[in-house]
């Protein structure tokens, strides 16, 4: 069966969660700092179970602080994760290279902020030829509005814009993979 080039494949896909930090997730409104959390979290058990690689950033680690605790507790074992001050997650030290050694090309963006990381890191991603999707229900900015402008902006330079549901029922395509009961319950 063919398939649409556009819909995700377990088999090549890679989740990459930016900077979500207890900090800058506490400057955020506290609804979407929640949603965005528990959706990543669920993408990031779905993507242990399938055998999804994950890449975290963390920007300046050093003032505010580490990945938050809901996610780094449940990623797998040698997960990398990079130190950046640069806005896109390109700009750290060994993080291109180790998105190609991947050999995946679609990248599923989560994290914060979506007007400023989010974004910069798409648009380079898709300048470097890779397919991005930028999960919405899994990137949040301190204002909605800025949030809007970015899913815009993104969608217009070819990012396609989607829900951690999709991501999870692309992943799996079929309600006799063997690990579709566990993904289903990653649904709320």
């Amino acid at each position: 069966m063919t398939t649409h080039p556009n819909l995700l494949s377990a088999q090549n896909s890679l989740l990459i969660v930016v900077d979500l930090q207890s900090k800058l997730s506490a400057a955020m409104p506290e609804a979407e700092a929640e949603l965005t959390t528990a959706n990543t979290r669920s993408l990031v058990e779905a993507a242990g179970l399938l055998n999804i690689p994950v890449l975290l950033t963390e920007q300046y680690s050093k003032g505010l602080g580490p990945t938050d605790t809901t996610i780094t507790d449940i990623l797998s074992e040698g997960t990398l994760i990079f130190d950046k001050t640069g806005f896109s997650c390109c700009a750290a030290d060994g993080f291109t290279d180790t998105v190609a050694n991947t050999d995946r090309k679609q990248i599923i963006l989560v994290g914060q902020e979506a007007h400023v990381c989010v974004l910069q890191t798409a648009l380079e991603l898709i300048h470097l030829g890779y397919q991005v999707h930028v999960v919405e229900d899994a990137i949040c900015s301190r204002k909605a509005e800025h949030k809007f402008y970015a899913l815009q902006r993104m969608q217009q330079q070819n990012a396609s814009i989607t829900n951690y549901e999709s991501v999870l029922f692309e992943w799996v395509r079929d309600s006799t993979h063997p690990e579709f009961k566990k993904i289903s319950g990653l649904l709320r």
